[in-house]
């Protein structure tokens, strides 16, 4: 997938240093090294990252749930380096994510995010996420988090 100045491809192990850079400057309470290498070895057909001028501007990943009446797509983690927010690698990276979760059929996608962060989630409004419900102290800090669902229909 492409985007004016940027592509997507699936994350390479070369990537992690970026990803976690962009991660440490994203949130307070960030993913490890290690945490990152075990998900590309998880859910190496989806993660992700965009690309701008031969650097990681932006990730996501995550993967498949089967709760045993259905499968669903899971955001993990995602995020766009500062400099390179709004101008549309968030919205293709989420995009990206979806459509191979629905090549491996999921009924929906799920998320999770501070009940604080209203930015992300007028975001996730945007692309069609509805809230569900609330987890407390989902968060290392003791916040709650705001689960988030999109349902595809085909």
């Amino acid at each position: 997938m492409e985007g004016p100045g940027f592509f997507l491809r699936r994350a390479k192990a070369e990537d992690i240093p970026a990803i976690v850079a962009i991660e440490k400057d994203s949130f307070v309470d960030p993913w490890n090294e290690e945490t990152f290498q075990q998900s590309l070895e998880y859910w190496a057909d989806s993660f992700f990252v965009a690309i701008v001028g031969g650097h990681v501007a932006g990730f996501i990943v995550g993967g498949l749930e089967d709760t045993g009446e259905a499968i669903y797509g899971h955001i993990c983690n995602f995020a766009v380096a500062e400099r390179f927010r709004g101008c549309g690698i968030g919205r293709m990276l989420v995009r990206r994510a979806e459509q191979q979760f629905a090549l491996r059929l999921a009924e929906g996608v799920q998320l999770e995010v501070r009940v604080s962060n209203t930015p992300a989630q007028a975001f996730y409004q945007k692309l069609g996420y509805e809230p569900v419900f609330t987890v407390g102290g989902y968060y290392s800090n003791g916040e709650d988090a705001l689960v988030m669902m999109k349902w595809f229909r085909f």
